[in-house]
């Protein structure tokens, strides 16, 4: 009786540890879904295009992102951010088409590592709203601060 609830439980945490490890989003998966146009959120946005590719930067920067992998030909850039007391952390891509000389269309996809994760570091609305108040800054003629802005 006591052998059978061993191997019951062992089969629950190898099946559990089974689904949390084929439920995680990579990079390529960011790409992939904005390829398709199945996921990502688009603003477009009072800026030139080096603008948005510098003013994203910072915006990941603010919200706890590692390191930046920057595809400026291709005009978009990955990240990612790491676990923390909420969450097992994010996957996040930016990508900018120039509309003018003076407008960008930014598109933002997040996913969470962990897909069954309730919490994410970013989301999508987060990035835009702080992307926003990065052109705020910008059209005031003040630089983007290192820190993230109140």
């Amino acid at each position: 009786m006591k052998e059978n609830k061993v191997k019951i439980m062992i089969t629950f945490i190898f099946l559990s540890l089974a689904a949390l490890i084929n439920g995680c989003a990579t990079m390529n998966d960011v790409v992939r879904v904005k390829e398709a146009g199945t996921e990502g959120t688009t603003e477009v946005y009072p800026v030139t295009m080096d603008q948005a590719w510098e003013i994203s930067k910072s915006v990941f920067r603010w919200e706890g992102s590692d390191a930046i992998e920057e595809h400026k030909v291709e005009r978009y850039m990955l990240t990612s951010s790491g676990m923390n007391m909420v969450s097992w952390g994010a996957v996040m891509g930016a990508w900018f088409e120039p509309i003018d000389k003076n407008n960008t269309k930014v598109t933002v996809v997040t996913k969470r590592r962990i897909t069954v994760n309730v919490a994410t570091t970013l989301t999508e609305s987060t990035y835009h709203k702080r992307f926003a108040q990065a052109v705020d800054i910008i059209k005031a003629g003040q630089p983007l601060p290192r820190n993230t802005p109140n």
